[in-house]
């Protein structure tokens, strides 16, 4: 028998869609930002228009840009936000190389005066990224700065990564909205009910638009070619990255087999010069055994004390 899931896998590219790409109901989305910005009160993000989220150079021969999720807020601030499944080397140079276009499309043709509105690039990160591995946070969100000072020389460009898998506690133990949100990412697809914590939150609607049982069948049918793809894209990192182990794991034994080897004819040496310090000389020893002299006279050195 199939065993059927009960809410759709948030990390599939139809399943962060459906839950936060609705245009005409941006509710969780908001919430979702919201709490990644720390927002509260009257800061609160109130309202989300979606933009195209195919962005086009100024000519062909230019790579384009295509956005998971591309919107602006009620102060012209914009956002994109991507979810990224599987580790990307140089996933920050990408992040980078997508906030770039929002900046383009602000140079509004004629009279300009380069006044840009603030730019928000968010990575919901299914990996953790290799530079920030030694920190526990799960949130990172840096502006341009001074490296001497520290201070924020300019704050409307903001990079935002959010390490999903470094949130690592039970639903007893999340103490934030943003962390209940994380937990949603990691276990949507796993559970059967909705925890009786966000029983009346707006994260519930999270759980309504995701449960699979609900959706027309065309759409059934179209998330599981989607879960597909994402299975294989994982599985094939997976078996790159268990390969790769395996082989550092083949070669670290072959070397340390030839440095055991090496270790041993070294010792022999030091034995063999040792037996002929009392009968040769330091240059005679070393030219019969391969140590240096300085090797040799340190044995001298060290058997006369």
């Amino acid at each position: 028998m199939c065993y059927i899931e009960k809410y759709i896998n948030p990390f599939t590219d139809y399943g962060f869609k459906k839950i936060f790409g609705d245009t005409e109901n941006t509710e969780l989305l908001r919430s979702l930002i919201n709490d990644i910005l720390g927002l509260d009160g009257k800061d609160k993000i109130k309202t989300i228009i979606f933009k195209n989220g195919e962005l086009l150079p100024d000519s062909p021969e230019d790579r384009k840009a295509i956005f998971d999720l591309y919107c602006t807020d009620e102060k012209g601030s914009e956002f994109i936000v991507e979810l990224q499944k599987v580790h990307q080397k140089h996933f920050q140079s990408r992040a980078l190389y997508y906030a770039t276009f929002p900046i383009q499309e602000q140079a509004i043709r004629g009279a300009w005066d380069f006044s840009l509105t603030p730019i928000y690039f968010i990575g919901l990160l299914n990996f953790e990224i290799d530079r920030f591995k030694h920190r526990p946070e799960y949130l990172h969100h840096g502006k341009i700065t001074d490296i001497n000072t520290k201070e924020i020389m300019y704050d409307k460009l903001n990079m935002i990564y959010v390490e999903i898998p470094k949130l690592k506690k039970d639903k007893e133990e999340l103490n934030s909205h943003l962390e209940w949100w994380l937990y949603v990412f990691q276990n949507l697809n796993r559970l059967q009910d909705i925890p009786q914590k966000l029983k009346g939150d707006v994260i519930e609607k999270a759980f309504e638009r995701a449960e699979f049982l609900k959706l027309p069948k065309a759409e059934q049918d179209k998330y599981h070619k989607n879960l597909k793809v994402y299975r294989d894209l994982v599985n094939s990192f997976d078996t790159a990255r268990k390969e790769g182990f395996e082989r550092g794991i083949e070669q670290g034994i072959e070397q340390g087999i030839e440095q055991g080897i090496e270790k041993g004819r070294q010792k022999e040496k030091l034995n063999i010069a040792k037996s002929l310090l009392d009968v040769l000389d330091s240059e005679t020893i070393a030219l019969k055994t391969g140590l240096s002299a300085e090797e040799v006279e340190e044995l001298r050195y060290f058997k006369k004390d």
